[in-house]
This record gives C-alpha cells, structure tokens and sequence, in this order.
C-alpha cells in the first residue's frame, strides 16, 4: 500500500523537475562568486540559506525573474559557484537596467534585499560576484 502511494508521488516530482526548461528570448545572466564562510560555517549550510532563504528574496523583488545557484566541476571554474539570472527577456531585464546601468526600480530593489543579505553575512559568510556577461536563448 505504501508503494502505491510513494511512485506517484514520486513520478509527479520527477515530471516536474523535468518539464521546466529555458524558453527562446530568455535571457541569462551568469555572474559567478567567490564565497568567504564566517568560522564555523560550512559551505553545505552557506548553499541552503542562499537557496532557500537568499533567492526566493531576490525572485520576490524583480518581476520575471528566476535564479540558480550552480556549481562548476571542470574547466577554469572548477569547484566555483555562480549564480544564473535567468529574466523573461530582454525587455524585463531592462525593465530595472538602463544604458548606463542600474535604474531607481533596480536600486529600490537592492534596498529590499538587503535585510536578508545582512542576515546571511551575519550568520553565514559573505560572496562577491563577477558579472559575466548576458545571454538570450535563440531556440
């Protein structure tokens, strides 16, 4: 009987996780991030605040907008995390951007992240980010 329950369960999670994929005119930016753990921390504890607690923050205060945390295991990033942006398209990235960089809806967003930002450095450790660069998905 507890099977009959749990494959369902189970095959439904899975088709999920499977059925989301990027769409044509998403558009990705890649910033990649050195970590600094407080003492005591471990990287395991660092991953699950940002994930759980960080990102749905940011996803919270930018319209159309969807982030993951990533981890590279070969090539000039090895063992380095980076965080993928991924916004609707260009318009609703640009929505909060401009020419010359960040706009006052951008800015206000910053400030309404930064109480989770401070807790996380509090507790966990800080990161800085290296911008790469943004991508449009073409199909």
């Amino acid at each position: 009987m507890k099977k009959l329950i749990i494959f369902p369960i189970y095959f439904f999670i899975t088709l999920a996780a499977f059925c989301q994929s990027l769409e044509k005119d998403n558009l990705l930016g890649l910033h990649v991030i050195d970590v600094k753990l407080n003492p005591g921390v471990t990287m395991d504890q660092f991953k699950s605040f940002f994930v759980n607690e960080v990102l749905p923050v940011y996803e919270k205060q930018w319209i159309g907008l969807k982030g993951h945390l990533v981890k590279s295991v070969r090539g000039e990033y090895k063992d380095k995390f980076a965080i993928i942006w991924v916004f609707a398209n260009e318009p609703t990235r640009d929505f909060y951007f401009n020419e010359t960089g960040p706009n006052q809806r951008e800015l206000d967003a910053l400030d309404k992240v930064k109480p989770i930002e401070a807790k996380l450095k509090e507790k966990y450790g800080t990161y800085t980010v290296h911008y790469q660069d943004d991508w449009v998905v073409q199909k």
